[in-house]
């Protein structure tokens, strides 16, 4: 959510900035996760003020020796609460404000892993970021164009998402770049953002097999626009080629046959960039950006993320009793094919309060509910892309089988997600099958439990199998949840609070 009426915002005058002189500071030193926001849970019989800090033992800790955990039935989940900022809003709103020429303020950031690694990247390239004790980020950016060679490689951790996007942006200035992550991120695909934007000057230095990471890269002295149309429905690809276009002339064009979040397009034009979005097809999108702004510093206030609120929703619909408020969730239209399918499914799900500040916000209540299969189309795959495990957890507890249609990119997130999905049903007493890239699974209002499930290094899969146990017969096991601060810091004692019973 964006904001100017939160702090003066300004213009620089100045000419496009290309390898302009770069700030380095070393990431903060004084910065500790016991400095990170507190989240806030209110019900009838709890008042709670919690630590999201990775460092508190009860969190989830990656350097944690052991992080398996057991969801088991329990009371029904009710309180108030604020699941932390969006992902997608928080990396690019580091990312755009070190491209510009002053400072920008960053409200409600969120701390995961995945955000915090981005941040030491814009730093690593140039850019100063500072977390104040007020828990506002500010970063000062060095322009378009003026990012310098990070003196060691940029490791991304776990996130796709900050690996590409920065690419992206890097592809734009004239420096060579190693990029690296984590054993999963290793082995997701880079080569679907490296082909167009090798079209636009950026040279592939070194490639792990298959055009994976790590990787080194040669951003170009003089990007060249161009016409893309996207192969696949993909926000973080057409972001990527966005934010390279930044530093090219001219008129760079994305067109995407089925409409992704379109985070990055807001967001240029809150920053000062002209940004055209026309309608293409029955359910795509033409955006088309003019190339070399000179990006104006603007605040942003990052609402709470969608698709953490999934998690806390779906636990509300599916234990018996619950009633819970979800506050301040963002609601934009392309993110919220979640809610839609589950309303459609029969779930109660009011909002409470709706506002728009650049992009939607609205407190949600849910209620526990009785929900019935349905078929989802596969046209709205891109709107709940990250949500289809916890989709998969309700429709276990329906009545009748639920189609999901168009799951290609599943297979492609931290594990395959479509095959790990399909196996935490399964060995959890579920009836799954997966035709294609179909997925049906058959509900019948009760899940046994009993499994224990392996998530493969995958925060989305952990969460969603932990959810599922809360209604279960047997209780349901994860062999690890060190990976859900990459996007959750927090999650369990979020989820306690509101009356989980997480062991």
């Amino acid at each position: 959510m964006f904001s100017k009426n939160r702090c003066f915002t300004w213009l620089v005058a100045r000419p496009l900035s290309i390898a302009r002189a770069a700030r380095f500071a070393g990431f903060p030193a004084h910065f500790s996760w016991d400095d990170a926001p507190r989240g806030r849970v209110v019900g009838p019989h709890v008042f709670k003020v919690f630590d999201v800090s990775s460092d508190n033992p009860s969190s989830e800790n990656p350097s944690s020796p052991t992080s398996a955990l057991t969801a088991r039935r329990g009371g029904p989940i009710s309180g108030r609460v604020r699941v932390p900022g969006d992902k997608s809003i928080s990396h690019r709103a580091l990312i755009l404000g070190a491209m510009t020429v002053g400072e920008t303020a960053i409200t409600g950031l969120l701390e995961g892993e995945d955000v915090h690694n981005t941040a030491k990247a814009m730093q690593a390239l140039g850019a100063k970021v500072e977390r104040g004790g007020d828990g506002v980020w500010r970063v000062h950016g060095v322009g378009v164009g003026g990012f310098m060679s990070p003196r060691a490689p940029l490791d991304f951790g776990n996130s796709g998402t900050g690996a590409r996007l920065t690419i992206g942006a890097v592809a734009g200035s004239p420096i060579k770049a190693t990029f690296d992550g984590d054993g999963s991120l290793r082995k997701r695909p880079m080569r679907r953002v490296l082909d167009p934007l090798e079209r636009m000057g950026l040279r592939t230095l070194e490639q792990a097999e298959g055009g994976r990471l790590p990787l080194t890269i040669e951003g170009a002295g003089e990007p060249i626009p161009i016409e893309y149309e996207s192969p696949v429905p993909s926000a973080q690809l057409k972001s990527a080629v966005l934010l390279a276009g930044l530093a090219a002339p001219g008129e760079t064009t994305v067109v995407e046959a089925e409409a992704t979040r379109d985070h990055t397009e807001r967001m240029l034009k809150h920053f000062g960039a002209k940004v055209t979005v026309k309608h293409s097809g029955e359910h795509g999108r033409r955006i088309i950006l003019q190339g070399q702004p000179e990006l104006e510093p603007a605040p942003v206030v990052v609402p709470a993320d969608p698709s953490s609120a999934a998690f806390p929703l779906v636990a509300a619909l599916i234990v018996p009793g619950s009633d819970l408020v979800l506050e301040d969730v963002m609601t934009n239209p392309l993110r919220t094919g979640l809610y839609k399918t589950l309303r459609e499914m029969g779930a109660e799900i009011e909002a409470l309060e709706t506002r728009d500040d650049g992009e939607e916000v609205a407190d949600l209540r849910i209620r526990a509910s009785s929900l019935k299969g349905i078929e989802v189309p596969a046209e709205r795959a891109p709107s709940m892309i990250d949500e289809y495990p916890v989709l998969a957890v309700a429709a276990a507890y329906a009545q009748g089988p639920t189609v999901m249609r168009g799951l290609s990119e599943l297979r492609v997130k931290e594990s395959d997600r479509l095959a790990a999905t399909a196996e935490m049903l399964r060995i959890n007493g579920i009836e799954v099958t997966i035709d294609g890239d179909d997925m049906t699974v058959v509900g019948k209002g009760v899940v046994p439990g009993g499994g224990m499930v392996a998530t493969h290094m995958d925060h989305r899969l952990a969460m969603s199998a932990l959810v599922m146990g809360l209604n279960s017969e047997q209780g349901v096991k994860v062999d690890d949840t060190a990976f859900v601060a990459t996007s959750f810091p927090g999650f369990t004692e979020l989820m306690r609070a509101i009356g989980a019973d997480f062991s």
